[in-house]
């Protein structure tokens, strides 16, 4: 492990405070050129006591603006302490847990998976047209129906058509067979240009793509193609339940990954990450930033560096061991799930490393599903699965009783 290892609560405190201390005092100077302040003081009390002992609540507070990308150089040095915090974060994700080559990645903390996954998909269509001239009719997304909503939505916003793969109904797999008839019937249609993004684990099933079948069909193909991580979702769990590094940068067709510190890390909403191999997101350098120091290459522009500190903090208080543990207490819990429904003769589907378990709707009424916040594949028509995700605060004294009144409807 290059970054990340475990710190006691006083350490983290010290780290944050020096690295706010690094930041910008808009008491101490007299800062006036940028639109930047701490939060309205006459709303939130900057000198309350509980601040001391609130490291993130006092980042929030002090308000840095992380703009920009800060693993390529020059970043806005009025927040240069937090800043930093940012760059050993992305350190932890990048080399200790996706296996990249040290400070061979670029990346930041985006919004959530969806703004990651579109700034993805943003750089290699720029990449397809400034290397090869490539117009966006000959480019496409390609990925699987199991897939997030957020490959539709960068279609629509960057004008690329999405080729969807059929998953098989029983193991929500992607098949050969599948793939390579797609992509000729995209080469039949001028497609010459992949953006393929494969799941570590999908939002519905947490299931994951096998990425071998994508690229030994398009190597076959002859198409030019990036291949792009979706683990919004898995990349925080998958890495430490299974060993597949595939689905990481040890694989020389992975060019980059988004995850999602909000779903299994529990940070605050708008915990995304993004990580590319170095140089990729030069494609999408905004050079009429000019007045950004280092310019700008994300798609959000100005956003709290709060949240980058709040994913720290977890990783930093868990530290790799303990997170492995956790990851692994709810396998447990998930596997002993799966254990009941079986002997229930209850339908369902997970994938071996996955913390959500998928029930076959036929066994669930209306009732039963909104007692327990159970989550449809679909609310526009009748579902076919609902699904249970395994958190940290369900255990199995919460599903017992649930399990019981699905015993007793079926």
């Amino acid at each position: 492990m290059n970054y990340w290892r475990k710190l006691t609560r006083k350490e983290i405190s010290e780290r944050i405070k020096d690295a706010l201390s690094k930041n910008v005092d808009y008491y101490e100077r007299s800062i006036l050129g940028i639109p930047a302040s701490h939060l309205d003081e006459d709303v939130f009390n900057k000198d309350a006591t509980f601040l001391n002992n609130a490291p993130f609540l006092k980042t929030m507070v002090d308000n840095p603006n992380h703009i920009g990308c800060h693993t390529m150089g020059d970043s806005e040095p009025f927040f240069a302490g937090t800043q930093k915090l940012e760059q050993e974060l992305l350190g932890i994700v990048a080399e200790d847990i996706l296996k990249c080559s040290e400070g061979q990645y670029d990346g930041y903390v985006a919004s959530g998976g969806t703004e990651a996954n579109i700034q993805a998909i943003w750089i290699y269509r720029n990449l397809f047209k400034k290397e090869f001239g490539a117009n966006y009719n000959e480019m496409c997304i390609l990925c699987s129906n199991d897939s997030h909503y957020s490959m539709y939505k960068a279609g629509n916003i960057l004008n690329l058509d999405v080729v969807t793969i059929p998953v098989t109904e029983n193991s929500r797999a992607i098949t050969r067979e599948s793939v390579e008839k797609h992509i000729q019937s995209a080469k039949a249609e001028g497609k010459k240009y992949f953006i393929v993004v494969a799941n570590m684990m999908t939002t519905m099933f947490g299931s994951v793509d096998d990425i071998n079948v994508y690229t030994e069909a398009l190597i076959m193909s002859g198409v030019h193609f990036r291949i792009h991580i979706d683990a919004a979702f898995g990349g925080f769990v998958y890495p430490f339940s299974s060993n597949d590094g595939a689905m990481t940068f040890e694989n020389k067709h992975v060019s980059s990954v988004t995850l999602d510190a909000h779903k299994m890390l529990q940070a605050p909403f708008g915990t995304g990450i993004f990580i590319a191999r170095k140089g990729l997101i030069d494609y999408v350098f905004t050079n009429e930033a000019q007045y950004v120091s280092g310019l700008d290459a994300t798609l959000i522009g100005s956003r709290s560096g709060a949240n980058a500190i709040a994913v720290w903090m977890i990783l930093q208080t868990y530290g790799p061991h303990d997170w492995f543990e956790k990851i692994h207490v709810l396998n447990y819990r998930s596997n002993w799930l799966c254990n009941q429904l079986k002997e229930m003769g209850v339908d369902f589907y997970h994938y071996a490393g996955s913390n959500i378990v998928t029930i076959r709707a036929k066994h669930i009424n209306k009732e039963l599903a909104q007692k327990y916040g159970l989550v449809p594949d679909k609310h526009d028509g009748k579902p076919m699965w609902y699904k249970i995700v395994i958190m940290g605060h369900v255990h199995i004294d919460h599903l017992n009783p649930f399990l019981d009144e699905l015993k007793a409807i079926n």
